[in-house]
């Protein structure tokens, strides 16, 4: 279920429905359970994942904050785990089929539950992960306050690291040592696992360590009620793909009653409207045409590179920013802020102006979790190249298992060091002269966007082989205008300079509201014109959000 789809428009009609008649408890459980639902829409498995992580992390929480659980809190989580372990991983869905024409549900009695052990082995491991730790609790209890709150902070970090490691880069790092492998005499392929990525683990791994982390800083206090450490968690408008909110920010939010105001529902309405143009008129347009020349074995051309990366730098910015309107705009029709994920990162002049422009909840993540805690820039220059490679080269890999993403975080470390070494010392005065100002901020961040540009040619080539090809192709066949890239649907030509313009208007007024402030006639016109190109769009094939599979 995505939200570009129908399926999405009747699930949150309805869980809007219900959100509006009810309480601020009513409210959270609602809100809980249609998280739940959108998850499992993906692979009802998926759930049980989710809900390990919400129940280790809130009892950590709480250990390195109070060191004491309530014996109601215990119990909550416990039957919490376990019924997750039962309902998601246990029970059999399959044997569950609903029918629209007519309506009607049957069940498959005997297929619903497994006849054979292995069926039952979550199950048996929650239970048992569920009695050692109340059996441990009360020797948790007596260890020296600084020995327990660094034990429950790497419990967290360890077991949310080690299910991201798993379901994320074994086959990668098995694959990366099958040379050595083989060599010991191991045949490697027997070592290769059927594992299926569960979509958003990425992003709610980063969001529940940061809040343990938090706490152990001093920075924010554990959450008392466990249904909303759980809906912080699962909450779905971000799930799949960010933002990567703090607990500081949206726990509250989740805890407090709530008032929607008339104007948080039309910013709402705008956001879900521009992020579904750029997701459906721009980024699913240009998707073939990216796919045409990327996705091929065959020969291209200078040109069939240049115009394919440059419609792949439209297509992920389009399909990751839109996604994060759009989920920012369902937010506010629940009266819930998320963080702003983009800001105009294409009119950045350096990679460092880039990266607090692009995915920022992600950028200022690595920052605050990583790059400090490797110590910053606190330990002399070459200690700080040092941190600021790593931080990028884990922020590449974070994006997925394959060495190109690697490739592209070293790239984007060296950009970020090359501009800090150049950069030392005071920038020279801006010249007084307006049009030699407005000329050189022009070329800077063309400059710069063409880096960009070739960073997004590392980050889709689907091999280091291609990688080498495309780069070769760029300096070799320089100037070799001829192409056999598929011309994008009408509706993308349509939209692009759309949007183009739009961003511009954005950037010089340096509001993100500032069409508010247009002409009732051009402000009509704006929204004539995203609805009809939207429309017009629905025509594109669709493709699944890009950032969803990391």
């Amino acid at each position: 279920m995505t939200f570009n789809s129908i399926e999405f428009v009747v699930f949150f009609g309805v869980t809007y429905f219900l959100y509006r008649l009810l309480p601020l408890g009513g409210q959270n459980l609602i809100l809980l359970i249609a998280s739940y639902v959108f998850y499992a829409s993906w692979d009802v498995r998926f759930v049980f994942l989710l809900v390990l992580s919400t129940v280790v992390d809130f009892c950590c929480g709480s250990m390195i904050e109070t060191g004491r659980l309530t014996g109601s809190k215990r119990r909550l989580a416990s039957l919490f785990l376990v019924l997750a372990a039962f309902l998601c991983v246990t029970v059999q869905w399959d044997a569950v089929v609903f029918r629209t024409k007519p309506i009607a549900l049957s069940v498959q009695w005997a297929k619903l539950l497994p006849t054979s052990l292995s069926g039952w082995l979550v199950l048996l491991g929650a239970l048992a992960l569920v009695a050692a730790a109340n059996l441990l609790y009360p020797r948790f209890t007596s260890l020296p306050e600084e020995q327990r709150r660094k034990l429950f902070l790497w419990l967290s970090i360890g077991t949310n690291l080690a299910l991201l490691g798993f379901f994320k880069y074994f086959n990668f790092f098995i694959s990366s040592a099958e040379g050595f492998i083989s060599a010991l005499g191991i045949h490697a392929e027997f070592l290769h696992l059927n594992i299926v990525l569960p979509v958003g683990i990425s992003f709610y791994t980063f969001k529940t360590i940061s809040y343990t982390v938090d706490i152990y800083r001093g920075k924010i206090q554990a959450a008392q009620r466990f249904l909303d450490f759980a809906l912080f968690l699962a909450y779905f408008p971000p799930l799949l793909a960010g933002p990567i909110d703090r607990a500081s920010s949206l726990l509250p939010q989740l805890s407090n009653p709530r008032q929607i105001t008339f104007k948080q529902s039309a910013e709402g309405v705008f956001l879900l409207l521009f992020g579904l143009f750029k997701k459906v008129a721009i980024s699913d347009g240009v998707a073939d045409s990216v796919n045409a020349i990327y996705g091929t074995s065959g020969v291209v051309s200078w040109m069939d590179v240049v115009l394919a990366t440059f419609l792949y730098t439209v297509q992920i910015y389009c399909d990751f920013s839109g996604y994060s309107d759009m989920a920012r705009g369902v937010s506010k029709l629940f009266g819930i802020e998320l963080m702003v994920n983009f800001n105009l990162p294409y009119f950045s002049k350096d990679p460092s102006e880039f990266w607090r422009r692009w995915h920022i909840s992600l950028s200022t993540w690595l920052r605050d979790y990583l790059y400090i805690s490797l110590g910053g820039n606190r330990q002399g220059n070459r200690r700080t190249y040092l941190n600021l490679m790593t931080t990028m080269v884990l922020g590449g890999l974070w994006h997925g298992a394959a060495w190109n993403f690697v490739l592209w975080g070293f790239y984007q470390g060296t950009l970020l060091c090359v501009y800090r070494a150049f950069n030392l010392n005071p920038s020279k005065q801006v010249p007084a002269n307006n049009a030699i100002r407005v000329l050189r901020s022009l070329v800077t961040t063309l400059f710069f966007f063409l880096l960009t540009c070739y960073g997004w040619l590392l980050f889709r080539a689907t091999s280091l082989v291609q990688i080498t090809t495309f780069t070769k192709i760029l300096v070799v066949d320089f100037g070799n205008l001829t192409s056999t890239l598929p011309k994008p649907p009408l509706p993308t030509l349509l939209g692009i300079p759309l949007l183009m313009g739009y961003e511009f208007l954005e950037y010089q007024a340096n509001k993100a509201d500032f069409y508010r402030r247009f002409p009732t006639p051009a402000r009509a016109a704006l929204y004539a014109a995203l609805i009809i190109i939207l429309l017009m769009g629905e025509s594109n094939a669709p493709a699944q959000f890009i950032y969803s599979q990391f």
